[in-house]
């Protein structure tokens, strides 16, 4: 789900103000929101080649500075407006190796990204993604920047033109014209010419000949992954023209492969699993948004909350929590947890400090539901049907993949968008007012996660424990509160571990992680007033809890496993980590011989500590109970995370080597440097190493 736009919007914090203190400077702003900084930029014409001047374009930087200088936190015509080069917070952006496709659940990929050290990765800054790199003699012309939703695609993006339209930056591109994607999907049925699709946008562009070699021009296309055009680039239609009509995919296609303004610069955000909607040979540059680091974590908590003893207990507390403090790489839960924390940490609670994902966002549900409360709404729906509605929206997108959707998604629903908007913090509008051509209204939950949390809620207390996993995606979509196959909370839970278990991508992994959660009688108890429910059948967590235990003995992958202890985490048991941390700590590890639930949970652990994976020594784990070979399979998600891996005489074999191969070969590779001495090794060993070498995906550069 792309959610940029709305939600990384109030958590890009600077120079210690709240977006409240913020928005009341903002307030005093005339309403073009323009900035005494760009005054200043905006008086001096533009110059073109050949020493003309033109107004047209000064006119054209002005309108676009009015656009993107202000954020707007919640809805457009509800939030307050914030001054971007107030609260813009750098992020950290690397060039990445590829463009391809990565299907792994974006917390899982957060979690991964948690662990890479800053030495594995080429940084880069936003406003230099077209220029080369030291030792770089290509040209850029195409760049696709991946984030995964709410980690600052799109706030990136806004940056960028801010700083162009201000005369600060990229000052040898004339013209930048930004045509989000969400917007363009509603013009997927019009036929126009390049030219008329700009004008519509952008009616300052009436009398310039874009196509001449008089302008560089800059087209940015933010939203790859919510694109509902038919990029089919293996299309026939060829347009070198800008006056030609086509439909705006066909313009699209043939803008980005190069045959309509071939000068022209192109940028191009997506989320990571829409990535390989665009050809690599027509993508020069690839980068990617990592959201906060370790250091910029701390930093943002201690610009967004003013009061630093509060700022240190709500750091201290995320910290204490590993799985809460990985999360907050993406800005947005940096966001949501900063809401809660510091109202629950700022006075006497009697609740429980959320310690796990569903309980964070189960109180983060009740803030917004109280913000509405606060505002006085005028509205006849109850926050029972409201949430219901909501949840049934997200529950069915969620099935159906569409992580953005449109006015009759919502109807289909029950849901009034003017009712909508009264949840400002868990559904936004985005109007294109600003253009002539949109007509419609986009919606999107704000980040992917809420609306996991409302499906979650959606499947646990709306559905009386419906069967959800027993129909085909059509039929569940059209049936589901028509069924009435009954079944207990326990075999709802066991249902939804299988299906977990069986999706390649991982899709369901955090609405199961609320589901189990939301099972808890303290997370009920939370929402006990806002979702009044009665007969209620009684449920054993002990029965989810050894379902969850036994398919994690059973499951052969232990990376497939780790959602699996997340899941128990959200239940409260530990059991099986506490296990191997005292073994750990007593270096007892080597000597025990462990079942194949502890070396998954062997996995967990490791791969959730503090300690950045950078160097994985074999023989910390070998002993007599266990050879190298056994090792190397059983820690092999480990192995293909860390950046050296030391098998210094440790007795690896060639069957070693067909997991190590694994690990040269997974996409991305982590794995710079490979210590093999003192390893006998025959001649297949040495074969399946060397076409793991000659892997595209290889990054090895050390080999002993």
């Amino acid at each position: 789900m792309k959610s940029d736009r709305s939600m990384e919007q109030p958590v890009q914090l600077e120079g210690g103000h709240t977006s409240t203190d913020l928005s009341d400077r903002s307030n005093s702003l005339e309403s073009s929101c323009v900035s005494m900084k760009s005054d200043r930029s905006m008086e001096r014409p533009v110059q073109l080649e050949g020493g003309h001047t033109s107004t047209d374009l000064s006119t054209f930087r002005l309108n676009l500075l009015k656009k993107f200088q202000c954020l707007c936190e919640g809805t457009a015509t509800q939030g307050n407006p914030t001054l971007l080069n107030e609260i813009y917070t750098e992020l950290y952006i690397t060039e990445s190796e590829s463009g391809e496709i990565n299907n792994e659940h974006e917390v899982r990929q957060i979690e991964t990204h948690s662990r890479r050290t800053a030495t594995e990765d080429t940084p880069i800054k936003y406003n230099n993604i077209f220029r080369p790199l030291p030792r770089q003699d290509k040209a850029i012309r195409t760049v696709l920047t991946k984030g995964v939703a709410g980690i600052g695609k799109t706030v990136s993006v806004q940056k960028f033109i801010v700083d162009w339209a201000e005369g600060k930056e990229n000052q040898d591109v004339q013209l930048i014209f930004p045509l989000p994607f969400r917007e363009l999907n509603l013009m997927k049925d019009k036929t126009l010419s390049l030219s008329d699709l700009l004008y519509n946008f952008f009616p300052e562009t009436k009398q310039m000949e874009i196509s001449s070699d008089e302008y560089k021009v800059l087209f940015i296309f933010d939203g790859l992954d919510e694109c509902r055009l038919s990029l089919d680039f293996q299309s026939d239609v060829r347009l070198c023209d800008v006056s030609e009509s086509a439909s705006v995919d066909e313009l699209l296609i043939n803008l980005i492969v190069g045959n309509l303004l071939p000068s022209a610069l192109i940028w191009i955000t997506s989320r990571p699993a829409a990535a390989d909607l665009i050809p690599s040979e027509c993508v020069h540059r690839v980068t990617e948004v990592r959201g906060f680091n370790e250091p910029l974590k701390e930093e943002y908590f201690r610009k967004r909350i003013s009061d630093q003893s509060l700022a240190n207990k709500v750091i201290s507390h995320l910290k204490s929590s590993r799985s809460l403090f990985i999360m907050c790489h993406i800005p947005v839960f940096c966001w949501i947890s900063a809401t809660v924390l510091e109202k629950m940490l700022s006075r006497a609670e009697t609740g429980e400090i959320p310690k796990t994902l569903t309980q964070m966002y189960t109180h983060f549900l009740i803030i917004q539901t109280n913000i509405k409360h606060e505002k006085d709404y005028e509205t006849k729906v109850k926050d029972k049907d409201m949430i219901l509605r909501l949840g049934k929206l997200a529950f069915e997108q969620l099935v159906k993949g569409n992580l953005i959707f449109y006015e009759e998604d919502m109807r289909e629903c029950g849901i009034d968008e003017t009712e909508a908007s009264v949840y400002s913090g868990l559904c936004t509008q985005i109007f294109g007012e600003e253009s002539g051509l949109n007509q419609g209204k986009v919606f999107c939950f704000v980040h992917l996660t809420i609306q996991e949390h409302l499906a979650a809620l959606y499947a646990h207390f709306f559905t009386n424990n419906i069967n959800l996993f027993e129909k085909t995606k059509e039929s569940l979509l059209s049936e589901i509160l028509n069924l009435r196959k009954y079944v207990s909370l326990s075999e709802m839970h066991r249902k939804a571990v299988d299906e977990a278990l069986q999706s390649k991508n991982g899709h369901l992994d955090l609405f199961l992680r609320f589901l189990v959660g939301l099972s808890l009688e303290s997370n009920q108890t939370l929402l006990r007033e806002l979702l009044t429910r009665t007969g209620r059948c009684s449920y054993n967590k002990e029965e989810t809890v050894q379902y969850i235990k036994q398919k994690i003995m059973e499951n052969r992958s232990p990376e497939r496993s780790i959602n699996l202890f997340h899941c128990l985490n959200e239940l409260g048991d530990d059991s099986l980590m506490q296990e191997i941390q005292d073994y750990l700590t007593s270096k007892k590890i080597r000597e025990t011989r462990l079942s194949s639930s502890q070396w998954s949970a062997l996995v967990y652990v490791l791969l959730t500590s503090e300690q950045e994976m950078d160097v994985f020594v074999l023989k910390k784990f070998i002993g007599s109970q266990n050879t190298a070979d056994e090792v190397i399979l059983k820690l092999l998600p480990v192995i293909k995370e860390s950046r050296s891996v030391q098998l210094y005489d440790c007795g690896v074999t060639d069957k070693g080597c067909v997991d190590l191969t694994s690990a040269l070969r997974s996409n991305p590779s982590h794995l710079r440097e490979l210590n093999l001495s003192k390893n006998n090794l025959g001649d297949s060993g040495v074969k399946l190493l060397s076409d793991g070498l000659k892997d595209t995906y290889c990054k090895l550069e050390t080999l002993q």
